[in-house]
């Protein structure tokens, strides 16, 4: 019987320790496990390489995702890194030009000496991420949305087109969680979290996930996986499976908070724009609503100066002036100083990330209050 997506999260992969009957997952702290006998085994020899644990979390995202095989690692950061190392010396990649300031970082400057390359296109503008596509381009990374100005990308687009040239499609799909869309199902070949944020929920956290379907890059990012070693610790996993149990109930609670926000602010004098795919007028929304079933609640916006964002971030009391997303408290970034400050800035301004730009996760407070809080900073 196929359950729907809701049923899914709180039972996860297998809903329950055969062993013992435990409905939460037991979490196996240890790092080796004894054999048997000679040349016998349980399954897990030592924990770099699995841990039961961390395979609950595993086969619970993929099931999620609709997809066939899942990693769980220590960071988003150390999810996309592992990610860039399926690819040679020489490989050619097109990046969305409005993503997150720690990628941009990891391409240009970690990977560079290893010669990968990259070109940082709008991918909403499909000829142009037709015209970047190279001899040796071997990947398109998306976000979905974008990352801070929330554009929608044509998930299905871009991976018939990267299909023509015998490229890989790679979804960042952090923003909005499998719960709200799934990329593999729309025609990408690898979707990747940062299960800091929804995944997680709590800003208790950092994990990173992946999940696809091709039994060849299964086995190379097992390699690598394994090799290096940047895994997600047994405690860590349980705290991302404990976390997903919750995700539709707060990605609802979240999602409604965000709608009536990103309509507020669009009423403030303050404020010149709202960018939230939410939105009905958003340009990208009906695009959205063609993939996807929610905006998820992460939005931004700009005010009319910077001496406005400076007494907003200074005056915010229940939301919180902190960086990253999609935990249970509302927090609110300045993107130019924290989240994309690796970004030159020529590509910020292009973006129109500048000392104008706020940022919101908005999370589970009652919606009075949230507004309250935001009136009295603003004023």
């Amino acid at each position: 019987m196929k359950r729907k997506i809701e049923t899914q999260v709180v039972h996860g992969h297998q809903g329950f320790d055969p062993r013992t009957g435990a409905v939460s997952t037991p979490i196996y702290q240890s790092a080796t496990f004894r054999h048997p006998g000679l040349e016998q085994t349980t399954g897990y020899d030592y924990s770099r390489l699995q841990n039961p644990t961390r395979e609950e979390l595993e086969k619970t995202i993929a099931g999620l995702e609709g997809g066939r095989f899942g990693f769980a690692f220590s960071s988003g950061m150390a999810a996309i890194s592992s990610i860039l190392k399926l690819f040679p010396a020489g490989a050619h990649l097109i990046v969305s030009d409005d993503l997150y300031g720690g990628v941009y970082r990891l391409i240009t400057e970690i990977y560079a000496p290893y010669f990968l390359t990259a070109t940082f296109v709008d991918l909403t503008d499909l000829a142009l991420v037709e015209q970047a596509i190279q001899s040796n381009t071997m990947a398109i990374f998306l976000e979905i949305p974008t990352n801070p100005t929330m554009k929608v990308v044509d998930i299905r687009a871009i991976s018939a087109l990267a299909k023509r040239f015998n490229v890989l499609t790679l979804a960042d799909s952090t923003l909005l969680s499998p719960y709200l869309i799934r990329p593999l199902e729309l025609g990408a070949d690898l979707v990747v979290h940062s299960a800091s944020k929804y995944l997680g929920g709590h800003n208790d956290t950092l994990a990173g996930l992946v999940v696809l379907n091709d039994e060849k890059l299964n086995e190379k990012l097992l390699l690598i996986q394994k090799s290096e070693g940047a895994i997600l610790a047994p405690f860590d996993s349980w705290l991302i499976l404990r976390g997903i149990k919750t995700l539709a109930v707060r990605l609802d609670r979240q999602q409604t908070n965000a709608l009536a926000i990103a309509q507020w602010l669009g009423l403030q004098p303050q404020v010149e724009k709202v960018y939230y795919a939410g939105l009905s007028d958003h340009a990208g929304y009906d695009l959205l609503y063609a993939q996807a079933s929610g905006a998820g609640s992460t939005l931004s916006f700009r005010v009319k100066n910077p001496a406005i964002a400076e007494q907003i971030l200074n005056r915010v009391q229940i939301i919180y002036y902190a960086e990253s997303l999609g935990g249970t408290e509302t927090l609110i970034t300045y993107p130019i100083l924290q989240t994309h400050a690796a970004i030159p800035p020529d590509m910020r301004e292009k973006q129109g990330v500048d000392d104008h730009l706020l940022r919101l996760s908005v999370g589970l407070e009652h919606i009075d209050d949230l507004l309250s809080d935001l009136a009295q900073a603003m004023r």
